[in-house]
């Protein structure tokens, strides 16, 4: 998990969490957060680099240092959530995701004043929660 805990400004209703893994590691990391009720998530492939002076990271063959050059294929994974759920799942992304290598990736939060559902014109708290999802899954082991 994260070595502190996140700076989530209590004025921010939402965070959009923003992962960048390993492209290997995301069926671990779906898996785990389906697991914690997780469900409303995009993915999308991208290259990138991020290099730490003198360290290299490999990846199917390829490297990637300061001399190469070369950009390494990572998994965008992107959801959006109440800011009472982002410290969890941070938590929750980053033990399904971690080898201890470099290029493990990063996560970014951005702070989301608002959501809207398009379908019934749903705002906030309403818009964002899906049935079955981790609100319902926390509700109910409280009424048990």
């Amino acid at each position: 998990g994260t070595l502190a805990p996140l700076n989530l400004d209590a004025s921010v209703p939402f965070y959009q969490i923003r992962a960048l893994i390993r492209p290997w590691r995301l069926t671990g990391v779906l898996e785990a957060l389906e697991s914690h009720g997780i469900r409303g998530l995009t993915t999308y492939d991208a290259q990138g680099a991020g290099v730490q002076a003198g360290s290299v990271e490999r990846y199917q063959g390829a490297t990637f240092d300061e001399t190469t050059h070369n950009l390494v294929a990572k998994t965008v994974l992107e959801v959006v959530l109440a800011r009472e759920q982002a410290q969890d799942v941070v938590d929750i992304i980053i033990n399904a995701a971690q080898t201890g290598e470099i290029g493990d990736g990063k996560i970014f939060l951005t702070p989301v004043h608002d959501v809207v559902r398009i379908r019934t014109g749903e705002t906030g708290a309403e818009a964002e929660r899906m049935a079955g999802g981790r609100s319902s899954m926390v509700a109910k082991k409280q009424d048990e």
